[in-house]
């Protein structure tokens, strides 16, 4: 299962969903493979990989043609593997378009990964950009981590435009798998607004499971490993930890 988590706002916790669900989906001894396919490069920093240790990246994968299996390295501190993300990124929307059919780059590389992989989750950039292009093609399902904020809504709205679009044209598979509620404090009365907003327009394509707002996962990247292993009892871990749970019943036992 390829999903892509996904929001072209940014500051919704994308990148901490990306590493902490992949992480542990790999705790619930799943194999796991995690793309970081955003410029920024935050997903290979908060595995613990310096940006600049990986001789290659995806980069080299989508502009040069290496394989995944050539690029990808194993992210021990996180438990999974990891196919990288450097400053070579950067450019990638501009020659992503001397390439031949480029919207789906992506797709044909990971297709030999998908066999070895239960999940390959891609953490798309915070933009409708290409290369948020290419990752939505890639993937069967697409995960949307948002805060409970009015702005939030008017986002959503159009990343779901988007995905109907790139299903009608590109990618009839791709499906919105579930909305993540991410930095969510019940204190707040907008956010509880908001929150029933969500499930009311949505059902039961809302994870039942809320991240909180919480310390340790705001912590955890700059010790360069997920929240479980930073502080697993942190509300932030058991958060991502029922998040994966959730996760893995809702698309596993519909298979």
């Amino acid at each position: 299962m390829i999903l892509a988590i996904a929001n072209q706002k940014g500051g919704v916790g994308k990148t901490t969903t990306s590493i902490n669900l992949a992480a542990s989906l790999a705790a619930m001894q799943r194999e796991v493979l995690l793309v970081d396919l955003d410029p920024q490069g935050n997903a290979t920093t908060g595995s613990g990989i310096e940006k600049g240790d990986s001789p290659y990246s995806i980069y080299d994968v989508l502009i040069e043609g290496l394989s995944v299996e050539e690029a990808m390295i194993n992210a021990e501190a996180a438990g999974y593997h990891l196919l990288p993300a450097n400053a070579d990124l950067s450019g990638a929307d501009v020659e992503l378009l001397d390439i031949p059919v480029w919207e789906y780059c992506l797709s044909k590389a990971l297709a030999p990964a998908k066999a070895r992989y239960d999940y390959i989750i891609i953490d798309c950039p915070p933009s409708l950009s290409l290369l948020t292009l290419t990752g939505l093609v890639a993937a069967d399902g697409v995960i949307i981590p948002m805060q409970c904020e009015y702005y939030a809504l008017e986002g959503l709205t159009a990343l779901i435009g988007t995905i109907s679009r790139i299903t009608g044209k590109l990618n009839p598979n791709l499906a919105i798998k579930g909305i993540v509620r991410t930095m969510f404090d019940p204190r707040n009365r907008l956010a509880k607004e908001v929150s029933n907003d969500l499930i009311e327009h949505f059902g039961d394509i809302v994870f039942h499971t809320v991240i909180p707002r919480n310390v340790r996962l705001a912590e955890a990247p700059s010790y360069g490993v997920p929240v479980m292993y930073y502080d697993k009892q942190s509300r932030g871990a058991r958060g991502y930890l029922a998040l994966a749970g959730e996760l893995s019943k809702r698309l596993e036992h519909k298979d």
